[in-house]
């Protein structure tokens, strides 16, 4: 039977790819990179800025303290577009398919208030979600059960009528725990598959 009350997106690797250690193999010798991401948490610091830490005074009071490393942490502001990037296309076309269909298509995502105020006029897509769950707003990150009850508060929907894709599996837990459909996004194609077993779009639609 489909899930018909709405299908809730994740952002980073389902609708964009986040790979900050690329981007930054891409501008330095992967080994000093590797040695700079295993001297410095700098995921706890975007963890931070997920939770609602301001963005750039986060980063460069981080850079302060490593002055050996400062210019390069300064880039995950300066050049923050550039290690989100790019968008992932099928799973963009799914968004809009669900959309023309009249499913109502959220994002919970764990995402900064100002990363994502930035990255609106990148990528539009992020103005078409029905409801946008972003942590940096709510100070509240997945996988703390706290961000899905304040989704099912708000939305109103039953657990048992959401559909969420994730990528990463502890947050898929968590929701599954409270009884939401759920897929481990680990492609865009098998997602499509699963939108389609649930009768939520034809194969057309999800090509």
């Amino acid at each position: 039977m489909a899930r018909a009350g709405a299908v809730i997106f994740d952002i980073g690797n389902v609708l964009i790819e986040w790979k900050p250690e690329r981007f930054y193999d891409s501008i330095m010798a992967p080994a000093e990179r590797a040695r700079m991401f295993a001297e410095i948490d700098l995921h706890a610091m975007n963890e931070a800025i997920d939770r609602g830490a301001p963005f750039r005074q986060t980063i460069y009071d981080t850079a302060a303290r490593h002055p050996e490393w400062a210019d390069k942490i300064r880039l995950w502001h300066d050049n923050w577009i550039d290690m989100a990037s790019p968008a992932i296309p099928h799973s963009v076309r799914l968004l809009h398919a669900l959309k023309a269909r009249g499913v109502p298509v959220f994002a919970l995502t764990n995402f900064g208030d100002d990363t994502y105020s930035f990255a609106q006029p990148h990528y539009p897509f992020l103005a078409e979600f029905d409801r946008a769950y972003v942590s940096g707003r709510l100070k509240l990150t997945k996988p703390d059960p706290a961000i899905y009850a304040h989704v099912e508060a708000d939305c109103g929907i039953a657990p048992e009528a959401l559909l969420f894709v994730d990528d990463r599996s502890e947050n898929i837990a968590v929701a599954a725990s409270r009884g939401w459909g759920t897929h481990l996004f680990d492609g865009p194609e098998a997602w499509a598959a699963r939108l389609v077993a649930e009768g939520l779009l034809n194969e057309e639609e999800a090509a």
